[in-house]
């Protein structure tokens, strides 16, 4: 299916009210993970109360040891920093990159807003080397705006 296809279903999940917020965040995870092959691990991290750290929400994928992300280190800390999206294609080649597993090649992260704050991200792994395009970014910045309605 194409990410333009799965838009709809992103919809559906976020405004199933009969499903507690952790539970549609998972959905999404799922859905995302099994439907496009090169999400290997998808998971949400949100600001961690009033700390400088990312706290790990709902995901699916392999375990991971990085529940708790201080600001500026990693992917994923860099992006609660610096507000933009980030594009690994080969994270073998960024120094600040906090390995969750060898078998992962690439990463992208993409910021949520909630009234102009950044409060969190999706954060997606994948284990084919460079397979994410603009097109990936365009999609996870409609799924981020999707869950930051229901934040």
């Amino acid at each position: 299916m194409s990410l333009e296809g799965l838009k709809p279903q992103v919809e559906l999940i976020v405004r199933d009210e009969t499903s507690s917020l952790d539970e549609r965040l998972l959905n999404i995870c799922k859905l995302l993970e099994e439907n496009v092959p090169y999400y290997n691990w998808v998971g949400f991290y949100f600001k961690n109360g009033d700390k400088e750290e990312l706290k790990l929400g709902p995901y699916v994928g392999e375990p991971t040891d990085h529940t708790i992300i201080p600001f500026g280190k990693g992917i994923c800390g860099q992006v609660a920093v610096s507000n933009q999206n980030f594009v690994v294609p080969d994270v073998s080649a960024q120094d600040n990159y906090i390995a969750c597993s060898i078998t992962v090649k690439a990463e992208i992260v993409i910021p949520i807003f909630v009234d102009g704050e950044n409060i969190g991200q999706i954060d997606i792994d994948s284990n084919t080397p460079d397979p994410f395009t603009s097109e990936d970014e365009r999609f996870l910045e409609f799924v981020c705006k999707e869950v930051a309605a229901i934040l």
